[in-house]
Order: structure tokens, then C-alpha cells, then sequence
């Protein structure tokens, strides 16, 4: 079995962005280097890390769906094959000292079974507890009503496979066990969960369609910030399809190849056509009544992880997307 050689202990800010992709879950995580004996040439990675790590293969292979094991600057996947001597930089989340608990909050589910439950979000609703928002969250909100959730993000984000903004509504779906868990995670990674954002941007984008591919990491000057690098940062890439346009407004649908911190925002904003309403990206006044991003997770596809069923989910817009809608349709703006 792999021996642990080093461990470092690096501080990040506290204020963290409660977005879609998976991304840091505390204010600070502890970074491990792992090196591979003779003896474990030939097994996955998956496996490899588990036993180095004392863990549940579930758990090692979210942690590699999330980008946080790489050997030099490459991301390793849960089917690489261990050979002699390979290090390996593995990122695990530290708990906040924190315990979620279950609150009475009405939700708007659109499918529930014994392995997932699909909701709704509403603008404004935090998707877990952090310092500052320790209750009224969604996490709560599930802790008090469905009797398990998946454990593989502990006791701060139990059954949340994917995030959404404070402020972005929209279809999302959790985990009630770790193989739901697991499964989900790997379907998003492997881009077999598709997810589709419907958002009013500022300006008239000129391409009918087309793809972002860019590198995305915290901005260097406002960690509160994502920016598109060079250099640093992970891939990221948003396809985009104008729907209507109004001239000074554009609707756009826009679909998740990655799931980045703000990667929406940030892609857009990079193309020159800011979110309505944006308070990070597009801190302008606006024409129009919304509190935050004019945003929406409109719908998502998955594989259902028990039945092996194609599960397809649309949540409405909410009245105040729907109202920006039928103002820009009639000229009154």
C-alpha cells in the first residue's frame, strides 16, 4: 500500500462562492502527497487511494471526478493504473466546525425516490451551510425532509452532488446514498448529466451559437472573483445559443460541458455580454426588478443510478426571469 511522505496544510480564504461545480467546500483543506510502492503497480487509482487514504472507493472516486488528485499538472482519472514511485497531490476537504441541521422549509420538488430527489431552488436560497449562512440553506432544508442523504460530503453538504449560486434558480438534484453519490458525480464528469441555464445578458451578441473554452480560476486581485487565465486554473467550457434578442439584451441558453466556480458569469461577462443583474460581474444598475443574476438552471438529464432509466427534468422560470421576458417582448425597457 502507498505510504504518506508529506502532508502541507494550506489557508484559503473564508468567503467562498456557493456555486454549480462542486468546488471548495471549506475555508481550509489539507493537501497530501501520496507516492506508490512496487507493490501497488497495476491497481486503479481508485483502489490505490482508498486503502492509502483508509476510505471508501465512493468517496476516492468523487474526489477524482472533482479534479482533486493529480501526478505533476495532470488530473488523474479513477481507471489509471498505478505504477512504482508515482506521486500523487491529493486535495481533501476540511470540515467547517459546523453540524447541519434539519430545518422546516418548504420545497419545491420535482421528483423524489428512495436514491434522488430533484428540486427546484428558489433565487436567494444558499445550497449549504458556511460561515454567515449557517441555516435557512437547502441542506437544511433536505435534512428535514428525506430520511438519509448521501454521507460522501459530510455532515456540511450531505447529498449534494452539484451546486447552484445563492441567486441562480433552477433545477438540481441530490443524493439520498453514496452509490446514487458516486454515480451522479461520475455522469457529470463524464458529461452524460447534461445541464441547461437560461440567462438575460446586456448587449446583442452577433454569433447565433458557440463555444467558451477558456481556463478559469480566483481572481488574483478579488478572491470573491472567478476570472479566465492563461496559464493557472482548470478548463472550462460553456456552449451558448442566442434564443431572442432585443438589441441592447440578448436571452441566451447556454449548456455546461464543465461546472466551474461562476463559470456562466464569468464566460459570459469574458465575451463582453454581462448577466443582468450580476453584482459581481455586471455591478450596474438595471432597467429591470431582480434580485441577483438573471440566471435559471432550466433543465437537467441524467441516468437514473439505480434503474438505468434516462431521467429528464425542467423547472419553470421564475416569475421574475418571466417578467424580464415580457417586458423585453413588448419594448418596455
Amino acid at each position: 500500500m502507498g505510504k504518506l511522505i508529506e502532508e502541507v496544510r494550506r489557508d484559503l480564504q473564508p468567503d467562498r462562492p456557493d456555486d454549480i461545480e462542486m468546488e471548495e467546500l471549506t475555508d481550509a483543506e489539507d493537501v497530501r502527497c501520496l507516492t506508490a510502492t512496487a507493490g501497488d503497480a497495476g491497481k486503479r487509482a481508485d483502489v490505490f487511494l482508498a486503502e492509502a487514504l483508509e476510505s471508501t472507493r465512493s468517496h476516492v472516486q468523487l474526489l477524482l471526478n472533482e479534479g482533486r488528485v493529480v501526478k505533476g499538472s495532470k488530473v488523474i482519472k479513477p481507471n489509471y493504473k498505478i505504477r512504482p514511485d508515482d506521486s500523487f497531490l491529493v486535495t481533501l476537504p476540511r470540515p467547517i466546525p459546523l453540524e447541519a441541521v434539519p430545518e422546516d422549509i418548504p420545497l419545491d420538488i420535482l421528483y423524489e425516490d428512495e436514491d434522488v430527489i430533484v428540486i427546484n431552488k428558489e433565487r436567494g436560497m444558499v445550497v449549504h451551510p458556511a460561515p454567515g449562512h449557517d441555516s435557512g440553506t437547502l441542506v437544511n432544508a433536505l435534512l428535514f425532509h428525506c430520511k438519509n442523504l448521501s454521507g460522501i460530503n459530510g455532515v456540511i453538504r450531505p447529498g449534494i452532488v452539484h451546486r447552484l449560486d445563492k441567486d441562480t434558480s433552477g433545477v438540481m438534484i441530490a443524493a439520498k446514498n453514496d452509490e446514487a453519490h458516486a454515480s451522479l458525480s461520475q455522469q457529470i464528469q463524464d458529461k452524460v448529466a447534461r445541464r441547461t441555464y437560461l440567462c438575460v445578458v446586456r448587449g446583442n451578441i452577433k454569433t447565433d451559437s458557440g463555444e467558451i473554452r477558456t481556463r478559469i480560476d480566483r481572481d488574483k486581485n478579488d478572491r470573491k472573483r472567478m476570472a479566465v487565465v492563461q496559464e493557472r486554473g482548470r478548463e472550462a467550457i460553456t456552449e451558448y445559443e442566442v434564443m431572442e434578442r432585443f438589441g441592447r439584451f440578448t436571452v441566451v441558453r447556454c449548456r455546461l460541458q464543465t461546472g466551474r466556480t461562476h463559470q456562466i458569469r464569468v464566460h459570459m461577462e469574458y465575451l463582453g455580454y454581462p448577466l443582468v443583474g450580476d453584482p459581481k460581474y455586471s455591478p450596474v444598475k438595471t432597467p429591470f426588478s431582480i434580485n441577483g443574476q438573471a440566471l435559471h438552471s432550466q433543465t437537467m438529464e441524467f441516468i437514473h443510478p439505480r434503474t438505468g432509466k434516462e431521467m429528464y427534468f425542467e423547472a419553470p422560470l421564475p416569475d421574475d426571469m418571466q417578467k424580464i421576458l415580457t417586458r423585453l417582448r413588448n419594448g418596455q425597457f
